[in-house]
């Protein structure tokens, strides 16, 4: 599974979009991602944002779509439980009035972690 995901992603990455990491543990990853020497970690997040997926463009909400298509709920539940799990992630959804439970997909750029949620 893991390398159909890396595939998928890599496909959206050469396409010129923004790359959406799902599940996989990628939210652990940032937040518990190895320390190098001195300390640092490889992710640092300084903003959060949390993005309701009616609100992109068709041809970005297609390819969110179709990489949440191939992800399994094990790795939904590694993800929101990740989310739940940092506070001001949390808050962040919870200021939009949502849960980790409407997040398909997050992304990591910059130092900004986009969030991406499916309201009703």
């Amino acid at each position: 599974m893991r390398i159909m995901t890396a595939t998928a992603l890599a496909a959206i990455l050469s396409l010129g979009t923004p790359g959406f990491v799902l599940a996989q543990g990628a939210a652990t990853q940032a937040e518990k991602a190895p320390a190098k020497s001195g300390g640092q970690t490889s992710a640092k997040i300084s903003s959060i944002q949390v993005v309701d997926i009616k609100q992109l463009p068709e041809a970005v909400k297609a390819q969110v779509e179709e990489v949440v298509s191939k992800s399994s709920a094990e790795d939904m539940q590694a993800l929101r439980a990740s989310i739940d799990a940092s506070p001001a992630a949390a808050n962040a959804l919870k200021e939009k009035g949502m849960s980790s439970a409407q997040v398909v997909a997050i992304n990591i750029a910059d130092g900004v972690l986009t969030m991406f949620a499916k309201t009703a």
